[in-house]
């Protein structure tokens, strides 16, 4: 399987393979907790810029893209699909589509651990750190954001 972005767009009619959410939430636990408030099942992995969430079921990522970036208002989520070889990047913002993007311009400013994941190289709960949606009750995963930001405010 070639891992090359095609000028064409037939293999978009593949199903999804592998979708993540690219966000800005600086870890993968907070993540986690908002992906477990949106009805998200995902594995929250923490990188170098924000926080990716790796869903459980990639057939569901514009309806994931949509509840987190509802809930992360005033950010833009990122939605990267792989089907077939082909990747598709879109945007997403207090939960509508802004669009498609360029996933080469998108991967070529991610960390390498996004690349990696999308591709399959790396199975999500193998990479340190990663926090699991599911398990998260309302409750716990109120009281983690809470506390995250109160960290925040405390730290301005």
């Amino acid at each position: 399987m070639s891992d090359e972005v095609p000028d064409d767009l037939s293999a978009l009619d593949e199903p999804v393979t592998v979708a993540l959410l690219l966000t800005q939430v600086a870890a993968a636990e907070p993540l986690a907790a908002v992906c477990s408030l949106s009805g998200v099942s995902a594995q929250a992995v923490t990188t170098g810029v924000g926080a990716v969430a790796v869903l459980t079921d990639p057939a569901g990522g514009p309806a994931a893209g949509g509840a987190v970036s509802r809930l992360l208002a005033g950010t833009t989520v990122v939605l990267l699909e792989r089907r077939a070889g082909a990747i598709a990047a879109t945007a997403w913002s207090g939960g509508s589509q802004d669009g498609d993007l360029a996933p080469g311009l998108v991967l070529s400013q991610a960390p390498t651990i996004v690349e990696d994941l999308l591709l399959g190289d790396v199975e999500a709960q193998a990479v340190d750190g990663a926090v699991s949606s599911e398990g998260i009750s309302r409750l716990r995963a109120l009281r983690l954001l809470t506390k995250v930001a109160r960290r925040g405010r405390s730290q301005q």
